[in-house]
């Protein structure tokens, strides 16, 4: 297998996690990696579905202990990657993917320049992806604001990726995403 690790990035709702949700299910090549972070639980989530939520004070504990081979603050909120699953899915012959942020997929591109590819979702407009934001909780989020100024910065950096995604219809944009990915482990 070529592709070691695909890392998938896109604003705060442009679907990124969905499409790695639905092709993990579909593709037994792939593992996805559990990141962990220090955001509250959402509606439908649970520890290890789709993070390891711990406290701020734990995640530092984590942090001094090397145990990340990334982390960032995004939003509010801290995220980081554990190497250890990593490697176990390394072991075991399968390409990991992950979705991160543009600061992670900067890092993971570093860190792993050989084995490392980039996707970036986009979403068809700004206006839509504040749609999608809200209406995933059914409430304004707090930091609204803050993910979409932070979107516009994310935005720009799609050029930086191996590929580009525009999520507007999602069947149809889920099907491109897959064949890239599916090239990439062939």
């Amino acid at each position: 297998m070529q592709t070691k690790m695909i890392i998938v990035a896109a604003p705060s709702g442009a679907g990124k996690s969905s499409f790695v949700e639905k092709l993990v299910k579909e593709e037994p090549r792939l593992v996805d990696i559990i990141t962990y972070t220090t955001r509250s639980m959402r509606k439908g989530e649970s520890q290890g579905h789709p993070y390891y939520f711990v406290s701020r004070d734990d995640f530092e504990a984590l942090i001094a202990q090397n145990f990340f081979v990334e982390w960032a603050k995004v939003h509010t909120n801290i995220y980081g990657t554990p190497m250890d699953q990593i490697q176990e899915a390394w072991k075991q012959g399968k390409c990991v993917i992950m979705d991160v942020d543009v600061q992670g997929a900067r890092t993971f591109k570093e860190k792993f320049p050989n084995e490392c590819r980039g996707i970036f979702i986009l979403p068809p407009s700004i206006d839509e992806l504040r749609r999608r934001v809200i209406n995933r909780d059914g409430k304004v989020p707090e930091d609204l604001e803050v993910r979409m100024q932070n979107a516009e910065m994310e935005l720009k950096e799609a050029p930086n990726f191996d590929y580009q995604v525009v999520n507007d219809i999602f069947d149809t944009s889920y099907l491109r995403f897959k064949k890239i990915v599916e090239e990439l482990l062939s």
